[in-house]
């Protein structure tokens, strides 16, 4: 197999061990699954698959984000415990994967409890000239400690800048040694949920939470780090050069995959704009399957915008394929057309064309075993 890393810019092949370990970016869980969240964990579903085909062993962890600026701000506006709110969004999310065909992780972490490996990992980087504290409790990574930052992003200094402030960041804050300089651990406002530190009480940063929940269950060095394109910069970044310094490994990740951004009338879907397409309200007009093979439908790097006419489209697809899958019938190159295509960079819209013209040939078997490793359960009725 072989896929796009972001870090070194090109299509290689996937060199690992019996075993590969997988980490995916999870949500921050204080809204509805939109259709961006499904299109990438549906994509790293396939990948995981592909994998297992391929007889290799996945070890997949995603994480919830269950601390954050968000869910405590949307947990106080809603008036209710944010990690009340979190256990509610995490089980609709968890619904809406299992109805889109998505498997469960081998694990699936939470923020909150990986605090005192938190505190660990951050006194560790404090030990190592890699970060400071100060007065107020504040402590902070030094991207002046880490010239590789930057080297995922391949932004200038001015683009970093940018996206930092657009993205949460603090460029501006008191005390700082750089703009750029990110969060690690913070004091907690009043309501706030705090735990103890060395610094005083208060709660981790964002980008310090993944890299150890990524390394408490996956160990220094992984195979396969992903998530959507919009968190390359900061928090992928950051993840680097925070990991790679606590660990003195690297690479933190061999490779890096990142999903294209979804749209909507050409406009990227985010809640600030008010115009995310949820899942569930797609699930109660179609099946999960046709929504599935509608994302399957674009690689899993491209951007693209919802079409109402492309997912009935991909329904009716289904629907072929279906009515093919009870015939007998096998066409091995054919599928090893379908599975060649998800061995180049995960093509799934060339792989779905593969399966299709299977079904075309009536070869219900082979429609089946090929569709299956996409993820896709066919009754043949």
């Amino acid at each position: 197999m072989r896929l796009f890393d972001t870090r070194r810019g090109e299509t290689s092949r996937v060199i690992a061990g019996h075993t590969i370990r997988l980490y995916v970016c999870g949500i921050t869980p204080y809204d509805a699954t939109h259709l961006g969240h499904a299109s990438t964990y549906v994509m790293f579903d396939v990948l995981v698959r592909a994998l297992e085909h391929r007889g290799h062993r996945v070890c997949y962890v995603r994480n919830v984000t269950d601390v954050d600026d968000d869910i405590l701000r949307t947990a106080r506006e809603r008036g209710t415990d944010y990690l009340t709110l979190a256990e509610s969004e995490m089980a609709r999310f968890d619904r809406d994967l299992r109805a889109l065909g998505c498997r469960e992780p081998d694990a699936a972490p939470r923020a909150t409890e990986a605090v005192e490996a938190i505190v660990t990992a951050v006194d560790g980087l404090i030990e190592r000239g890699a970060a400071y504290p100060l007065d107020d409790g504040r402590v902070y990574f030094e991207v002046a400690a880490a010239p590789s930052f930057g080297d995922l992003s391949r932004l200038e200094r001015d683009g970093m800048l940018a996206q930092f402030a657009e993205k949460g960041g603090d460029p501006h804050a008191p005390g700082k040694r750089d703009p750029l300089d990110f969060l690690l651990w913070q004091p907690s406002a009043a309501g706030e949920p705090r735990w103890q530190s060395p610094w005083g009480a208060g709660r981790p940063g964002w980008h310090i939470e993944c890299s150890v929940m990524a390394m408490e269950h996956l160990g220094g060095v992984i195979d396969i780090h992903g998530g959507g394109s919009d968190l390359i910069f900061p928090h992928h970044e950051a993840e680097i050069v925070q990991s790679e310094h606590l660990t003195g490994q690297g690479p933190f990740a061999r490779f890096w995959l990142h999903t294209g951004m979804v749209g909507l009338a050409g406009e990227k879907m985010s809640k600030s704009l008010r115009n995310l397409v949820f899942a569930r309200d797609l699930l109660d007009r179609f099946e999960g399957s046709a929504i599935r093979a509608y994302l399957l439908t674009h690689h899993y790097r491209d951007t693209w915008s919802y079409s109402d006419e492309e997912l009935q489209a991909a329904s009716d697809r289904v629907k072929r394929w279906s009515a093919v899958a009870a015939r007998t019938g096998r066409d091995e190159p054919g599928e090893r057309t379908v599975f060649a295509a998800l061995d180049d960079d995960l093509n799934t819209p060339g792989a779905l064309a593969a399966l299709d013209r299977l079904a075309e040939g009536g070869h219900g078997e082979s429609v089946r075993a090929a569709a299956a490793v996409l993820g896709f359960s066919l009754s043949g009725r």
